[in-house]
């Protein structure tokens, strides 16, 4: 199986299945002499970490993660750094009875046209289990783009949609993100989408919903103005996400509804001699290069696939079946993407800040 891995300077490749005995990725390209330990990746796998509350998947794994290489005294040695997590509650038995069966919304199907055998516990390698890893490799770029970036880089994730349901933006309050199981910025909504998705799980259903990400303090001149555009990259990162079906950056798919005097980002002067935009349309990157200003961007998440609600599909013999999906799924899987989606943006940052810092110095 190829395309495992992410990057170009600051690169991380994973590996492992979601039943199998560990997980695992190696992130290559770090500088050498920064500060690192398991505790600067720990807390970030703890925001991401499943069972923490009746909403997500109970599947409970610690997600303890181990440095094997790449770190001596406490600090980078430049080497590739291998990060490992093991997998400590597998309940393969769950997925004994669909071994057989293509699952409707699944990578099941293709995945067997494709390379003529799969492993149907939990998806194998297309299992969101593997995102716990880029997670592990989005706190190692947070180390970087700090060490790096005058006064850092800052990084925050919302959940501003479950189904129809949207966030109030008057309300928003980024503290409150940390207050609610869902991420949600705005107090208010977090208690309608806690009725919805406790109406929703009681169906044995699933919901969708839409992650933001912003970074502040991303410095100017971060991509490239042809195939490796810094929009391009991140919504490759975003798009690789399991379950992602859409990405924008910025104003997004709302821009096509705009005026041309009403979608640019009109320019002035500071007084500090600066340019300064009266406006953020751009989400933060024109003609593939970052702006300075913060970097927008969203992504829509479908509903989790695994439901017990009995679906039409077919098995590996041909027959026409019908499947319900039993174990333990996330009833809106958009919840545990907040902070993949952090370390993905993350992750595309610190590898763009090193581009630019070998070409332009």
């Amino acid at each position: 199986m190829s395309g495992n891995g992410f990057g170009h300077t600051f690169r991380f490749t994973t590996f492992g299945e979601s039943h199998g005995p560990a997980i695992g990725c190696v992130v290559d390209g770090v500088p050498p002499r920064l500060p690192l330990s398991e505790a600067d990746i720990q807390p970030w796998l703890d925001r991401r970490r499943p069972g923490q509350n009746r909403f997500t998947t109970q599947r409970r794994e610690a997600d303890e993660v181990r440095i094997l290489s790449g770190v001596f005294e406490g600090r980078t040695t430049g080497t590739p750094i291998g990060l490992l997590i093991e997998n400590t509650d597998q309940r393969s038995k769950d997925y004994g009875e669909i071994k057989d069966t293509f699952r409707p919304g699944h990578a099941d199907w293709v995945y067997q046209q494709k390379y003529g055998i799969r492993d149907h516990r939990g998806g194998g390698r297309s299992s969101a289990r593997e995102t716990a890893m880029r997670v592990a490799a989005g706190a190692i770029a947070r180390v970087v783009l700090d060490a790096l970036v005058p006064g850092g880089v800052g990084l925050r994730g919302a959940m501003v949609q479950m189904g129809g349901v949207r966030v109030d933006r008057s309300r928003w309050n980024w503290e409150e993100c940390a207050a609610n199981p869902f991420w949600c910025p705005d107090p208010v909504t977090a208690a309608e989408w806690e009725t919805l998705l406790d109406g929703v799980r009681k169906r044995g259903s699933s919901v969708g919903g839409v992650v933001e990400v912003v970074a502040s303090g991303v410095p100017v001149g971060l991509g490239a103005p042809v195939y490796d555009k810094l929009d391009a990259d991140i919504a490759k990162a975003m798009m690789s996400i399991n379950a992602v079906k859409g990405v924008e950056i910025g104003a997004g798919f709302e821009a096509a509804a705009l005026s041309g005097e009403d979608n640019a980002d009109e320019m002035r002067m500071g007084p500090d001699g600066k340019a300064v935009f009266l406006s953020n349309r751009a989400g933060g990157i024109l003609g593939g290069i970052s702006t300075g200003q913060d970097v927008v961007v969203r992504m829509a998440v479908k509903p989790t696939s695994s439901i017990l609600i009995p679906r039409k599909s077919i098995d590996i013999h041909g027959n026409e079946i019908e499947v319900a999906t039993t174990g333990r799924h996330d009833p809106c899987v958009a919840i545990r993407a907040v902070p993949v989606a952090e370390a993905m943006l993350a992750c595309v940052l610190a590898d763009h800040l090193l581009r630019h810092r070998a070409q332009c110095g």
